[in-house]
């Protein structure tokens, strides 16, 4: 079989996609560049209004720029590749595919934890509004942002190190649509159990750790809004924090699915519809759950298409 080899390591990989039916191949192709263009098209669209609107220069706004710049960047990680296989070659190589389980791990990361720096800006926003702008300093938002990335990059690093050092010798086809860590240990003719401890521990301090972050900061948030005595009042304070509350919830549960569930119950066929889910469909959502429901977004896109039309 073309997958077999008998070195020690391999210097490809061939990714078997989601399907070997050619119609169903077009399909998919068609499906996601249309996702994949409406991810372009709405994480830079949301980046260039915040940049371009002065009203949106708060640290919400601030912190939103750097999730659309994160969905941006997740989502070619791996989509652009995603689509070449459906048309091309399955291949890949061997530092291709390390190169972005590098990115697809930090990226995806980072976000995890970035969410959690925009749950403690709506805590503070919510239960402190007279000290927000106190609170939420420059200093502390660039530290609340440098955090995810860095936090990222280590855990990542640690990552790939750990699983570059396993050899591959039985075969180099990995059953998945891109190069994710669950289907390269599966390759792996060495021992990995120390590995998937290592992976263990790193996604499950990273989920723990920004779950608990968030979790805290809406335990806080929901007893501030049930203080409120208007109806009106506890409206307007809900309203600031479900589109960032519903993207966690979508955000978190695929990842959970994926990554937590006992291996008892893996199924190749869901686990991909649920990587599918979270590579590229979400990273599409989140302008959209952020815009759709946001009237200052709203407002700050008629702001910026009215100073176009103005200034011709």
């Amino acid at each position: 079989m073309m997958g077999r080899r008998n070195d020690t390591n391999v210097a490809d990989f061939i990714l078997m996609g989601l399907t070997l039916s050619e119609e169903i191949q077009m399909a998919l192709f068609m499906l996601f560049l249309l996702i994949y263009l409406i991810t372009m098209l709405g994480n830079v669209g949301m980046i260039l209004i915040i940049r371009l609107d002065l009203q949106l220069h708060t640290p919400m706004y601030f912190f939103l720029t750097h999730l659309s710049f994160i969905d941006l960047s997740y989502s070619t990680v791996v989509t652009p590749k995603t689509l070449a296989n459906l048309l091309t070659s399955n291949n890949i190589s061997f530092t291709g595919c390390f190169a972005r389980m590098f990115f697809f791990a930090f990226l995806g990361t980072a976000e995890c934890y970035l969410l959690s720096s925009m749950a403690y800006d709506r805590y503070a926003a919510i239960c402190s509004p007279l000290h927000y702008t106190v609170i939420m300093s420059k200093r502390l938002c660039l530290a609340l942002i440098t955090g995810p990335y860095v936090i990222g990059f280590m855990d990542s690093f640690v990552n790939v190190v750990s699983m570059s050092r396993l050899h591959f010798c039985d075969s180099n086809v990995i059953h998945h649509f891109f190069c994710d860590t669950s289907p390269i240990l599966a390759l792996s003719c060495t021992d990995t159990y120390n590995t998937k401890i290592l992976i263990f521990i790193i996604v499950g301090s990273t989920l723990m750790v920004s779950l608990f972050t968030i979790s805290a900061s809406y335990v806080f948030i929901l007893f501030t809004i049930l203080k409120i005595n208007s109806t009106s009042g506890k409206q307007k304070a809900f309203s600031t924090c479900v589109s960032h509350l519903l993207g966690v919830t979508i955000f978190y549960s695929t990842l959970i699915f994926t990554y937590l569930k006992p291996r008892k119950s893996y199924s190749l066929g869901r686990d991909q519809v649920a990587s599918v889910f979270y590579t590229i469909v979400i990273p599409m959502l989140n302008p959209l759950i952020y815009s759709l429901r946001n009237k200052e977004v709203k407002n700050a896109l008629i702001r910026v298409m009215q100073r176009r039309q103005d200034s011709r």
